[in-house]
C-alpha cells in the first residue's frame, strides 16, 4: 500500500480520560501509540500523525501535522481538522486514518478500505459493525481535501455526517474487538 499515507489521529483533548494524552496512555504496559503504530505502519507507506501536544514524542514515531490554527478557531477542534491537516500534509492518493487508541486494529484493514472503494469505484471508505459506521477506521481520497476544507469552514466537525454526504462505501468487521477504543482508565488496564 506504497499509495496509501496512514494518519493516527492523536489530537483530541482525553476527556474521558481526565485530560490524558490517549496516544501516551499506558495499555498492557506500553503506550497506545506504540501498539497501533506497530498494527498500522505496515499496512501503509508513509505514517503521518496529528497530534496537538507532546510533539517531540510523537516526531519519534512518525511525521507530525498539527491542526492548522486558521481552521481551529480553539485547541482540540476535532478529528475532522486532524484529518485535513493529514490530507494537506499527504503525497499519496490516499490517507487512511485510525485514532491513537485503538490498539488491536485489524492488520488487513487498509487492504479491505482500498478493495472496497476501489470495487466501487469510491473516494472513501469507512470500517462498520453491527451496521453502525467506525468513521476514525476510513480511507480517503485526497481528491477530497479541498471538499472537507469547504465543510469545515461551513461549521461541519462530524466525520461520520462527513463521510455519510460523500457516499462512503461501508467495510464490514465482525470483531467489534479489532475496533475497540481505550476510552476510560479501567479499559487501559
Amino acid at each position: 500500500m506504497k499509495d496509501v499515507t496512514g494518519l493516527i489521529l492523536a489530537g483530541g483533548r482525553g476527556e474521558r480520560m481526565g485530560g490524558a494524552d490517549k496516544g501516551w496512555v499506558i495499555h498492557r504496559g506500553r503506550p497506545l501509540i506504540v501498539s497501533v503504530v506497530e498494527r498500522f505502519a505496515p499496512q501503509v507507506g508513509s505514517l503521518l500523525i496529528s497530534a496537538n501536544r507532546n510533539i517531540e514524542r510523537y516526531a519519534a514515531l512518525g511525521t507530525v501535522v498539527q491542526d492548522d490554527p486558521a481552521l481551529a478557531n480553539e485547541p482540540f477542534a476535532g478529528p475532522l481538522i486532524g484529518i485535513l491537516s493529514g490530507l494537506r500534509s499527504a503525497r499519496t492518493q490516499w490517507v487512511a486514518t485510525v485514532p491513537c487508541d485503538a490498539p488491536n486494529l485489524p492488520l488487513d484493514l487498509v487492504q479491505r478500505l482500498m478493495t472496497a472503494a476501489s470495487a466501487k469505484g469510491a473516494s472513501a471508505a469507512c470500517a462498520r459493525i453491527d451496521d453502525r459506521l467506525q468513521p476514525v477506521f476510513a480511507l480517503i481520497s485526497t481528491r477530497l481535501t479541498s471538499d472537507l476544507a469547504s465543510a469545515i469552514a461551513a461549521g461541519e466537525r462530524a466525520i461520520h455526517r462527513w463521510l455519510e454526504l460523500l457516499a462512503v462505501v461501508p467495510v464490514d468487521f465482525e470483531d467489534p474487538q479489532a475496533l475497540a477504543n481505550i476510552n476510560s482508565s479501567e479499559d487501559a488496564d
